[in-house]
């Protein structure tokens, strides 16, 4: 079964502009998407059965893929002046 990857940019099309210049401005924010993407696309390999990896270990990636994905999505938020959803209402 061929599953999708689906970068950030298709995750997230209505912060476009935020997560361009964060990739550009913030080295940190860069390496955390660069990250999120290889293991987006690792995951889909496995899914693929291009790379083989047991369900229990699969099961860590996919959790350690949202949790960086969570994290992205606040950032993105918080740059484009929203707040992050840390139910505080900030808005940077």
């Amino acid at each position: 079964m061929h599953v999708d990857h689906h970068p950030l940019i298709h995750d997230f099309p209505e912060h476009r502009d935020e997560l361009q210049r964060l990739r550009r401005q913030d080295a940190q924010f860069a390496r955390q998407a660069d990250d999120y993407e290889a293991l987006d696309k690792r995951i889909c390999r496995i899914e693929d059965g291009i790379e083989l990896l047991d369900d229990s270990a699969l099961g860590a990636l996919k959790h350690s893929r949202v949790t960086l994905k969570d994290e992205l999505a606040r950032q993105l938020k918080r740059a484009a002046g929203q707040c992050c959803g840390c139910g505080n209402d900030c808005k940077s």
